[in-house]
């Protein structure tokens, strides 16, 4: 079972977590920046936007290329939490 859950795919190593890609990054420094500055308006407005987009894409991008099904299935939790908060508001 943990063989086949965290094997990647394409190199065959062991992949639990990854080094960050460019939307986790986005999302990590748009996330710091609406916690610190706390701003309000279409500013504010901005932020939650790129950090929900951003988050949104990294978890649809490893549901759907993700190199083992742990990725897959952490991808695919991520984005329901995400579409959860945005029906919730």
């Amino acid at each position: 079972m943990f063989d086949w859950l965290f094997r990647n795919r394409q190199t065959g190593a062991i992949t639990i977590g990854q080094r960050p890609n460019a939307p986790i990054v986005i999302f990590a420094v748009a996330w710091v920046l609406r916690r610190i500055l706390e701003p309000t308006g279409s500013v504010g407005t901005a932020l939650d936007v790129i950090v929900t987009g951003s988050i949104a894409f990294w978890a649809l991008d490893e549901l759907i290329r993700g190199v083992n099904p742990w990725r897959r299935i952490l991808g695919a939790t991520v984005l329901t939490f995400v579409i959860v908060g945005l029906v919730r508001g």
